[in-house]
């Protein structure tokens, strides 16, 4: 009987340990973005320029320092994936869940927000190289290539002539063309 109550002590015990604990973050958004009252929301509101004096060559005196913020306060649909542009220029765009697409094209110093789960791109449109830097706003944000997922994965032919709306002579065509097995 003194091992029951002990066992019952313990359990009531690790329960009340257990129970005031807290966990803190930003809970997920139900859209697929938030949009301030009144906004315009096409592709430059997921765009920032506010770094573009860095590669028009401005010169700060070298005993000053410039803070240039880009928070939710200048860079409102900031809240997922960032990317940065450092040099040269990218064409960039998403789809969101109602199929609309949301395109920019960004020059050196711009950043383009996607918002999380989203399709989206990245294509260097210019005639050199183009080099940017992303951030996540996930610890384990992953990425998925669609053409892979689709055509390199075993997917049945006939199952991706049905949900591409063709048949299966055009997804063989695509496999060969992504240098897959088909």
């Amino acid at each position: 009987m003194d091992n029951v109550k002990l066992i019952i002590s313990l359990l009531v015990a690790s329960f009340a340990i257990i129970i005031p604990t807290a966990i803190s973050g930003d809970p997920d958004i139900l859209t697929d973005f938030i949009a301030p009252p009144n906004a315009t929301v096409d592709g430059s509101f997921f765009t920032f320029t506010g770094f573009g004096f860095l590669a028009n060559g401005t010169q700060l005196p070298a005993d000053k320092f410039k803070v240039v913020k880009a928070t939710m306060a200048e860079f409102p649909a900031l809240n997922a994936e960032l990317l940065f542009v450092v040099d040269g220029e990218l064409q960039v765009g998403f789809v969101d869940t109602a199929g609309k697409l949301y395109t920019q094209t960004l020059q050196v110093g711009d950043m383009f927000v996607f918002p999380k789960g989203l399709v989206h791109f990245q294509y260097n449109a210019g005639t050199s190289y183009a080099i940017a830097l992303s951030a996540f706003g996930s610890a384990s944000a992953g990425t998925v290539s669609l053409p892979g997922t689709l055509f390199a994965t075993g997917i049945d032919n006939a199952v991706l002539a049905k949900s591409f709306k063709t048949d299966v002579g055009v997804i063989q065509k695509l496999k060969a063309g992504l240098a897959v097995k088909p």
